[in-house]
């Protein structure tokens, strides 16, 4: 659900219809991504291929431009719906606006400058359902009301966001993936899943928690000590789980590897990112090995022998997961 908070010097048509573009481009993916990887994920939630967003999301000066470039008649609308989806199915269409949902009516009241808080309180609530229930939503469109009911799907619990940055971010926090729109924009349009599915697997892997619980020392402190081997086991973890993932999904589990070979250079920047990080030669060279495997096994997909350990503690041994000693 959503774009990371939006100033208002962006809030022209043209770059509003940028924006929704590149929303809908990583909410299909990660609807995609989430709904497959389903059966590995200790946390569901109802996949409704539904892409809300609220007005709290922009700066307030550029409000206005917003209600009326997406004709949101209340604070909460849909931005758009993944296409073959439940939501879609249903005949939820862009623009709506939210009257209520499952029961939920938002909120006339932001906080203060723009957020994401709203989003994902709403995000939150709604995965507290049991994805098998029907969601009913209350829409306004073109002025009138009316109901309509989906039924979900299981789906990985996580929110995606879009992060406007020019440079290459992508993080996930056990809720959240968030993806710089340099990833979409600048890197071919293929390779966008292979972030996707590595993000996730981060998500699924619990290596927020884990890492955390192992005294991990987040930001300029990654590149250092014993944070060196958690955070490189933690990236080599989510590499092979994400080819797995990629091709649960249906992608070419190659993808992963691919994306290391063709874009690993521009990706990794910063003597800290490249100490905290294994060297992307290393990287491909591991995914590569779990792509054949796949391949090997008729194109199976399951799961590596670590993903039974994402409860425990993180081992800091990350070359034992290196393709030339598998």
């Amino acid at each position: 659900m959503g774009i990371a908070p939006v100033a208002a010097q962006v809030m022209d048509g043209r770059a509003l219809d940028l924006l929704r573009q590149a929303d809908m481009k990583l909410a299909g993916v990660g609807y995609r991504m989430s709904v497959a990887a389903a059966p590995l994920c200790d946390r569901l939630e109802p996949g409704t291929g539904l892409q809300l967003h609220t007005l709290g999301q922009y700066d307030a000066a550029g409000r206005p431009a917003v209600r009326d470039y997406f004709k949101m008649a209340g604070t909460v609308g849909v931005e758009g719906v993944v296409p073959g989806s439940p939501a879609h199915r249903a005949g939820v269409q862009q623009d709506d606006t939210i009257v209520s949902i499952a029961g939920i009516v938002p909120s006339v009241e932001f906080p203060p400058g723009a957020s994401t808080a709203m989003l994902a309180k709403l995000h939150l609530d709604l995965a507290e359902r049991p994805w098998q229930q029907p969601l009913k939503l209350v829409i306004r469109r073109d002025g009138t009301e009316r109901t309509i009911e989906i039924q979900p799907i299981a789906a990985c619990f996580t929110r995606y966001e879009v992060k406007i940055s020019d440079r290459f971010e992508a993080r996930a926090d056990g809720e959240l993936v968030q993806i710089s729109s340099r990833h979409i924009e600048d890197l071919p349009p293929d390779l966008l899943p292979a972030t996707v599915a590595h993000e996730l697997a981060h998500n699924i892997l619990r290596h927020r928690e884990r890492l955390s619980a192992a005294g991990a020392e987040f930001g300029l402190a990654s590149g250092f000590g014993r944070n060196v081997g958690l955070f490189r086991r933690a990236e080599l973890e989510a590499d092979i789980l994400s080819v797995h993932l990629l091709a649960r999904a249906g992608y070419p589990p190659e993808l992963g590897a691919r994306f290391w070979q063709e874009a690993g250079s521009t990706i990794m920047g910063g003597l800290i990112r490249s100490r905290s990080h294994p060297p992307a030669k290393d990287r491909a060279a591991a995914m590569a090995a779990e792509a054949a495997r796949i391949r090997r096994a008729g194109g199976k997909a399951t799961a590596p022998p670590f993903y039974a350990e994402r409860g425990a503690n993180i081992s800091s041994n990350w070359r034992a997961l290196l393709a030339r000693e598998l």
